[in-house]
């Protein structure tokens, strides 16, 4: 795939069009385009006014093996019942492909936005988590990677120490604060947990309520603690991140039980996320969609303030990790 298919240039939508009428989709109505960084991702009416998505994965991110992986998972979570957003299956086949694009086609499922402050929510999507690691477990991934500090940490460094991005007046102020926080996820990463299937990007954004939740968007899905899955949805100072943890904890061991020890994995997750997704703002830099949605990476006060985020990370990570009441 050449550089100017990686950036979408080419998919235009007459591209989209002649590929959905390939699989017998007749679109009536406009594309509509989801937010989606990653990816291109429209919403559309059919000619029998069925709404529906079809989302064209970026290419050389994701094999095609990894995809079908997601897609399996997805379709494996709808027959255990845990309610996620799985692709439409056109001759017994999920993974579509159309001018060198791999896509896929959903139906679009309304819901309103998960209140991360509510809650009885959050009780609602701990027990939901549960059900979704009992079906995680029942096999594993073999093709999509496990969360590691190769890939969010490592990997990310070199990308900084590389990108001009980065102002040289300030690189070797924030490869030293990158450094640090490196060592002192280091010194807290541990493995004494068993690795599933995940969800592996369980914020509030990923989750619609209808009934109950809604889990969208497995595209980052991925082999990791479970404690993964859990530690995005907290917010707030640390008192209330272990209320609510106390309280998905509880939900979540109606149907899966949960390895304590992973508590201590909340702030070395935190900060290689942190690390991980300024490194994958960089990498995607010449996607014309990344400098006009984030022109102020090219600023010195960013990082200026990214050095400071990093160095308060560091003293995070510190602290004793988060603790539950003993009844846990």
């Amino acid at each position: 795939m050449n550089d100017k298919a990686f950036t979408f240039q080419t998919l235009h939508p007459d591209t989209i069009i002649d590929a959905l009428f390939d699989q017998g989709i007749r679109v009536d109505s406009g594309l509509t385009p989801l937010n989606s960084y990653e990816n291109r991702v429209y919403q559309f009416q059919d000619e029998d006014r069925r709404r529906m998505v079809v989302k064209f994965y970026r290419p050389e991110r994701w094999s095609a093996e990894q995809i079908q992986e997601e897609h399996q998972f997805a379709q494996e979570l709808l027959l255990d019942e845990v309610p996620v957003a799985a692709p439409i299956a056109f001759n017994n086949q999920t993974l579509l492909t159309h001018q060198g694009f791999y896509f896929a086609v959903f139906p679009s499922l309304g819901g309103r936005q998960f209140e991360s402050d509510n809650l009885d929510q959050m009780e609602w999507v701990g027990r939901y988590l549960g059900r979704l690691h009992q079906t995680g477990r029942k096999s594993a991934f073999v093709a999509r990677p496990e969360i590691g500090v190769k890939e969010y940490l490592l990997e990310p460094r070199a990308v900084f120490e590389h990108s001009a991005l980065v102002p040289s007046a300030l690189k070797e102020r924030f490869l030293k604060a990158t450094d640090n926080l490196i060592d002192a996820v280091m010194k807290q990463w541990h493995s004494r947990f068993n690795t599933l299937r995940l969800h592996g990007d369980c914020h509030a954004g990923n989750i619609l309520w209808r009934d109950g939740p809604l889990f969208v968007d497995l595209d980052d899905a991925r082999t990791g603690p479970a404690v993964q899955d859990l530690w995005m949805l907290l917010n707030g100072d640390r008192a209330e991140q272990r209320m609510q943890m106390e309280m998905i904890v509880e939900a979540y061991e109606e149907f899966s039980n949960f390895n304590l020890d992973e508590l201590a994995l909340i702030e070395p997750l935190r900060a290689m996320r942190l690390v991980y997704y300024l490194a994958w703002i960089i990498r995607r830099w010449d996607d014309p969609a990344f400098p006009q949605n984030f022109p102020w990476l090219t600023g010195e006060d960013f990082w200026l303030q990214q050095i400071s985020i990093f160095i308060e990370q560091v003293k995070v990570l510190q602290e004793p990790p988060l603790q539950l009441t003993p009844m846990y």
